[in-house]
């Protein structure tokens, strides 16, 4: 049994960034020093990230040589996407930014020409300044020989290490590209809640060449038919990483004589499969269900219940195809009972209040079937009660200060104390909010169609996507 898997045993092991946590130490391991090839110790800490799942920190030292040695490595999955950060460098305050930069990511600097390719590094929990600091120290490691051997060219890398020393100081503004496609990387928004203009976060599709370089095996989709279909026509749901076998969904071709009792039937059956919790990787169940909403459309729920550790997941999917239009859905909050609103938020919506100057993009707390005080308490979790930078080193009072506004700001929009309004702003037009005047409008709410850019096409994989004519040669 690995290191992490005997972690993960004792339960609880993935906590919070806290050094006031006693029960919280290293784990020490005895392994090989690579300088001098005699015994040194490693020490691993099982830790989380904000918006990085799990990861480990590995500190090695040697005490007969003094060598040492520190790197992150991902104790998570996969992400389904790959994330795509690119930040303006404007300031020095810019430069002391916490960066998670995985070993699969390239880091890019447009104006120097310069990448840093993929799996040349080991991963890093580091500054924007400890990031160019480490690519300087790379380039310096084999000066003495270049100059020895090939005077030309250590010259010209000197030249270079000093336009990467004079980033530091951003005397010039410069462009910062981390592209993961494994989705583990992060680049920290000192300003939240607030939208931060200097830093861009697109998420993408990985290409079969991203998935080769990860050596993730591409698994086929599994097609469960629609209830509500009456045609021969099958949707497909991706179930991805669950290392599901194919005869675990076995799927009939729908006959004409089928009755709306048989339809009906289809459209209760809840499909359960085993799968791992998320959070300890002990088996759990997850169940799966087709849901009509009324006056919307027909959506898929999945569920996880882990009776381990008592986690629980949900995320919806919308069971129909992208539509033409996006959608924005504008709610003026007038009465504590709009909290009562049904609500359905895809993974491509993004959420917007005004009065705060608050976005949260998409992805951030996946799709979602609640209400809108559930959307709500969602939101004031993942930016202050379960964020890890409001202690250790990374707390400051100002940033601890702010987000406490923030949270009170939304209890008082949950309690109908401020006049707020809420935008849901869905490329795929898969999002929901209740009308409960329907079938009369409802003054309150305001719904939008527009056409979606170009570059919010290719964040969809829309712009590639072929649906006719594409056998033809």
């Amino acid at each position: 049994m690995s290191v992490i898997e005997e972690e993960r045993v004792r339960g609880g092991v993935f906590k919070d960034i806290n050094a006031d946590d006693e029960d919280h130490q290293p784990t020490v391991i005895e392994s090989l020093c690579m300088n001098c090839y005699k015994n040194g110790s490693t020490r691993l800490l099982f830790t989380k990230i904000p918006f990085f799942k799990e990861i480990i920190i590995s500190s090695f030292t040697c005490p007969h040589c003094n060598w040492t040695n520190t790197e992150i490595q991902s104790a998570g999955r996969i992400q389904e996407q790959g994330v795509l950060y690119t930040l303006q460098v404007k300031t020095k305050q810019d430069m002391n930014r916490e960066v998670v930069k995985s070993d699969s990511a390239s880091t890019r600097i447009p104006q120097l020409d310069f990448e840093i390719p993929p799996f040349t590094q080991k991963g890093s929990l580091s500054t924007i300044e400890g990031l160019l600091d480490r690519a300087v120290a790379g380039l310096e490691q084999d000066q003495p020989i270049r100059k020895g051997t090939d005077p030309a060219v250590a010259e010209k890398i000197d030249e270079f290490i000093q336009k990467l020393k004079k980033l530091k100081e951003v005397e010039e503004e410069f462009t910062l590209i981390i592209d993961d496609p494994s989705g583990n990387s992060f680049i920290e928004n000192p300003f939240v809640p607030q939208k931060d203009t200097a830093l861009s976060v697109t998420y993408y599709n990985r290409t079969a060449e991203h998935n080769a370089a990860l050596g993730i095996e591409v698994r086929n989709c599994y097609r469960i038919c629609s209830a509500v279909d009456l045609s021969k026509e099958c949707r497909t749901v991706r179930l991805q990483f669950l290392q599901l076998p194919p005869s675990l969904f076995q799927v009939e071709e729908k006959q004409d004589e089928k009755t709306v009792d048989d339809i009906d039937a289809m459209r209760n059956e809840v499909l359960v499969f085993n799968t791992n919790c998320p959070e300890c990787n002990a088996p759990a169940n997850t169940n799966m269900k087709l849901v009509q909403i009324p006056h919307f459309k027909e959506v898929i729920i999945m569920a996880t219940n882990c009776d381990s550790c008592g986690h629980r997941t949900n995320e919806v999917k919308s069971g129909g195809a992208t539509e033409e239009l996006g959608t924005r859905i504008t709610l003026h909050l007038t009465d504590p009972s709009d909290m009562s609103r049904d609500l359905l938020k895809s993974e491509t919506c993004s959420v917007l209040i005004p009065e705060l100057e608050f976005e949260l993009g998409m992805a951030a707390v996946g799709g979602k079937f609640t209400t809108l005080e559930g959307l709500l308490k969602d939101i004031k979790d993942l930016i202050v009660s379960k964020n890890p930078f409001m202690c250790g080193d990374s707390f400051t009072a100002d940033r601890a200060g702010k987000l406490e506004l923030f949270g009170q700001k939304i209890d008082k929009i949950m309690a109908g104390e401020m006049d707020v309004h809420i935008i849901l702003d869905d490329p795929t037009g898969n999002s929901y909010i209740q009308n409960v005047y329907a079938p009369d409008p409802d003054p309150e709410l305001k719904i939008e169609k527009y056409t979606r850019t170009f570059e919010q096409n290719e964040d969809l994989g829309l712009n590639d996507m072929k649906t006719e004519g594409y056998a033809e040669k």
